[in-house]
Order: C-alpha cells, then structure tokens, then sequence
C-alpha cells in the first residue's frame, strides 16, 4: 500500500481503490438537465415566461408522496411543476418552475450580490427588441442592454442586462455579437 493510499484510508470510511475508480470516470457530470425556479404563482409564471418571454410551454406535473417528501425534506409535500424552453430542438436545458402547493414560501428580493444561483441568463439575436417588449409589459429591468468586449481576455462581445421575473428572480438577457 501507498503512502497517499494509506492516509486516505485514515481519514476516510470509504475504500480507496473504489474512490478512485470514482475520480478516474470520465464525465460524471454532463450538461445542465434544467434550471428549476420556486415560483409563488405558477400560472402567473408560466405566463411571463411564455407569453413575454416566448418560451415554449412543455408540460405540467404534479409530485406528492413519498418520494417527494424525501427529494424536498418535508412531510405531505405537494408541488405542480411546469417546463418551458426556448429552444424548438430541445438543445437548451428547460427552464423548471416549481410551486409548493400547501407550503409557505419564503419570499425574500434576489440579489446580485448573495451567494446563490445570481441569475439566469437567456440568449437573444435582437436584445433591443426583447428589452423594448418587457418595458412595454412593465417588467422591472435594472439597466437598459450593456456593451461588455471581453475579446482581449479570450471571450468575446456581447451586450446584456439585468431583469425581474414576477416573483423578482433575476434573469439576464444576452446577445452574442
């Protein structure tokens, strides 16, 4: 036995060899399946993200029992569950809306600067459009499109910005050019 192998052994209750077989798979994580959002009023937010947004509305499901009490950690949870997309292929992850039914949600402002999920960011080839539709739908945005040239550090430009779903998630628009 290795030294490293040996410590580790020490410090952990797990066998090495099965870690390692761990660590050397390739691809334990794949792409993003979907982005999930707890929303206070799911045909409100299916809604926006549908009718202003222009996602695609994908289905609707309702989860309760056993296993749900468990994925969520509380007892009699209930919850309706709504997909959307903005890709017709199918290429992009769904955006998930969740709202608990029968559960008190802790309603508290999305802010850029708490460690959390920041944002979730949407692509769009007509930014001035999409920004000119959500003012016309009084939609909170908290800058008007941005230009940011990141070319020099390898990335490349873009214009963006910021704005409020109806539950006050913060959602960024982006558009490549």
């Amino acid at each position: 036995m290795r030294g490293s192998e040996k410590i580790y052994k020490a410090r952990s209750k797990f066998q090495f060899d099965e870690i390692k077989k761990l660590l050397e798979r390739k691809n334990m994580v794949g792409r993003i399946y979907h982005v999930g959002l707890t929303v206070s009023d799911l045909d409100r937010s299916i809604a926006f993200y549908r009718d202003i947004l222009g996602l695609e509305f994908q289905g609707e499901i309702f989860m309760e029992g056993e296993e749900t009490d468990k994925m969520f950690r509380r007892a009699n949870c209930k919850a309706r569950v709504a997909y959307l997309n903005g890709s017709k292929a199918l290429e992009a992850p769904p955006v998930e809306l969740i709202q608990f039914v029968d559960s008190k949600i802790h309603k508290e402002q999305s802010d850029l600067f708490t460690t959390s999920i920041s944002e979730v960011c949407f692509y769009t080839d007509d930014i001035d459009s999409v920004y000119k539709t959500l003012i016309e739908n009084h939609v909170e945005c908290l800058s008007e499109p941005q230009h940011f040239d990141f070319r020099a550090d390898g990335f490349g430009e873009s214009r963006a910005f910021y704005f409020r779903d109806p539950d006050g998630i913060i959602l960024e628009m982006m558009q490549p050019l």
